[in-house]
């Protein structure tokens, strides 16, 4: 029998997407420029909201992966509200309207960019980094003076009732409203004419979101994933690559968009750099039984996902060096998993990973590597252990990426003055500090004349003297 609708919670209740909508669009329309103090008043809400429901957005985002380290989450909240804090500091100077040039062709004119909200942001959240993935774009939108609604992710359904709880307790539904539901609604709500849209993803979902945004003509801000490498050349010492990039691939249990999704590593150094790598695992998770450190992976498909790219590996040939004992028989905790003698045709040499297994390719020259890296799709990140400046600054130059970290792994992500995208397959635009306020805001461009207006030596009729010195002066 089906429920009455009165009887079902308000968090699960069908919700009327263009309704909404248009109740943040008419809200808009009535204060479209948000002063600084009232932006700094909004972020000042959210950040509260956040730290004091920490306990239970941790609580929600365990529940939903089964398994979830309560330290992972609240660094995830933590870099969220630095973000906020950050943009709190500097909202008011990014607002004041730029000075440019109009050229001595337009003297005695004044040019200005005043940087105007877009209106209503719409926001696609993945379920990997369900809350730093719904913070961060609202933190960059609400900077920028605008209205957002955030389309959490069906698989984590728990964490999504909880912030939809958490900002309705602080935001009316017409300035932030958080919608769930399953991915019927998210093709729904990425059809709505927004003023922006941002979508967190898969490259392949990504593509289906611009041709739906593309039908409203909405700009598009895509963070998409792929397969991210991390190049260690002849110059580091390997205890100290082995543990960072154990610290980026183990963190979340390798379910991040820019974790080392594989290791370009100098061949006399393969043996050095898995030993050294298991010692660094070992000492972080000395044991996954009951561990509350070491996530679980976020469901059963995606558990199912990753068996078969090492049963596809071993298959192959591949030598999978696993470095811990699986966690107990009723959790999806899969332990760290180094795999060598890969080769282009298995499956985790082909896709994103996104997950605890970490393929291990041997090269002989630097220039093999890059040559490997660029062969490739543009990836989100790249992690580049190197101690040779000029050889880094070579690499930086040859290489395209959406960001770059140098001895560490995933750490940009966190800094709080870096923007963070992708380029080609990896995503396009960016967020998170100047840049996110710049992405959701519209750049408008101010000319003013004077009552002397030196602009007249262009009308018609033409062929004046002054005329012809002027295109004489400024066609040269």
């Amino acid at each position: 029998m089906v429920a009455e609708l009165s009887t079902i919670s308000p968090a699960a209740r069908p919700v009327d997407l263009p309704a909404v909508l248009a109740a943040q669009k008419a809200a808009f329309e009535a204060a479209p420029m948000p002063s600084a103090k009232e932006r700094k008043a909004h972020l000042r809400t959210l950040k509260d909201a956040v730290i004091q429901s920490r306990e239970d957005l941790a609580d929600a985002v365990h529940a939903d992966f089964g398994g979830r380290s309560r330290h992972e989450t609240f660094a995830e909240l933590l870099s969220s509200v630095q973000g906020m804090r950050y943009c709190m500091r500097h909202v008011k100077g990014w607002m004041r309207p730029d000075r440019r040039r109009s050229g001595l062709l337009m003297a005695t004119t004044r040019s200005r960019v005043y940087y105007q909200p877009k209106g209503v942001v719409g926001v696609i959240v993945p379920w990997n980094y369900p809350l730093a993935l719904a913070l961060g774009p609202l933190v960059s939108a609400l900077a920028a003076g605008n209205r957002v609604m955030i389309k959490m992710s069906e698989a984590t359904p728990r964490t999504a009732d909880t912030l939809k709880a958490t900002l309705a307790g602080v935001f009316p539904e017409d300035h932030v409203a958080v919608i769930t539901g399953d991915v019927e609604v998210g093709v729904a709500f990425s059809r709505l004419p927004f003023d922006h849209l941002l979508f967190t993803g898969g490259t392949d979902i990504g593509r289906h979101i611009m041709r739906s945004a593309a039908d409203n003509l909405t700009p598009v801000t895509l963070e998409l994933g792929g397969k991210s490498p991390t190049l260690i050349t002849d110059s580091v010492p390997m205890t100290m690559a082995a543990e960072r990039i154990c610290f980026g691939k183990a963190f979340n249990a390798g379910q991040t968009c820019v974790a080392p999704d594989y290791v370009l590593c100098p061949a006399p150094r393969v043996d050095e750099f898995v030993n050294e790598f298991r010692g660094a695992f070992a000492a972080m998770y000395p044991d996954l039984h009951g561990n509350v450190d070491y996530s679980c992976i976020v469901n059963d498909r995606h558990h199912a996902r990753l068996e078969g790219y090492l049963a596809d590996a071993r298959a192959k040939g591949a030598e999978v060096i696993t470095l811990a004992e699986p966690g107990s028989a009723d959790t999806r905790k899969m332990p760290l998993s180094l795999l060598k003698g890969v080769t282009e045709d298995m499956t985790v040499m082909q896709e994103e990973i996104f997950g605890p297994l970490l393929p291990i390719v041997p090269y002989e020259r630097i220039e093999d590597a890059v040559a490997f890296i660029n062969a490739r799709p543009r990836p989100l990140a790249l992690n580049l252990f190197d101690n040779d400046k000029a050889r880094r600054e070579q690499i930086l130059a040859q290489t395209h990426s959406g960001g770059v970290c140098i001895n560490d792994a995933v750490s940009h992500f966190i800094a709080e003055d870096l923007p963070f995208g992708g380029v080609g397959d990896s995503g396009m635009g960016h967020y998170h500090a100047y840049e996110g306020f710049l992405t959701f805001s519209h750049h408008k461009a101010v000319f003013s004349r004077p009552r002397l207006n030196t602009a007249r030596v262009l009308y018609a009729p033409h062929g004046g003297w002054i005329q012809k010195l002027v295109y004489k002066l400024f066609m040269r």
